[in-house]
């Protein structure tokens, strides 16, 4: 495991920009507009970024309630998906957030806000990174219903950095009461 949570800023910019070729999970979620179609284009564009040939494993769409967010706000469609990624973190991160930035997403908004889009990296294999450009695993991943039943459905016995039990287990255990219902099979466009 690469640890990055101490150091200096020059051994962080260092790890940040290390290449590694891991499995990493991502969180797709929108709830303005053509919410499947927002999905799928995402997934489509994710795929472009799965080294050749490697297996791409993904969940079904959820509905799901919003968490956080004002009184009224549409629910979400969310997936998570896993890619064999073989470039720095750093890059990943830049790669997803350029998807966000085509497809219509604004840089800056307010946190919990409506998006047509959002990614975010779930897990990057075993690494541990916890700087101002970014954090993996995310920081609220074990705490939200939204992205673990998606992921239990591929990676039920997946433990994830910082935790000692199973994603399925993370699930059984969470007291998040949000609502979260299977709606469609595939990412894929028919």
């Amino acid at each position: 495991m690469i640890e990055a949570k101490h150091g200096s800023d020059v051994a962080l910019a260092k790890r940040r920009q290390e290449i590694v070729s891991v499995r990493s999970g991502i969180a797709l979620g929108s709830n303005l507009g053509d919410r499947l179609g927002n999905l799928r284009e995402a997934f489509e564009r994710v795929l472009v970024l799965n080294q050749p040939s490697a297996q791409v494993l993904f969940s079904s769409i959820y509905e799901t309630s919003p968490i956080g967010s004002k009184p009224g706000t549409p629910f979400y469609l969310n997936a998570v998906l896993e890619i064999d990624f073989r470039e720095a973190p750093i890059t990943l991160l830049k790669q997803v957030l350029e998807i966000e930035r085509t497809m219509g997403r604004p840089s800056r908004r307010p946190r919990n806000a409506s998006r047509l889009i959002d990614l975010d990296i779930l897990y990057i294999g075993d690494l541990v990174l916890n700087d101002p450009e970014i954090t993996v695993p995310h920081p609220r991943l074990s705490e939200r219903r939204f992205v673990l039943a998606p992921l239990a459905e591929f990676a039920p016995d997946l433990v994830l950095p910082g935790q000692n039990v199973s994603v399925a287990e993370l699930l059984t255990r969470l007291a998040d009461p949000g609502k979260v219902v299977r709606i469609a099979s595939t990412l894929k466009r028919p």
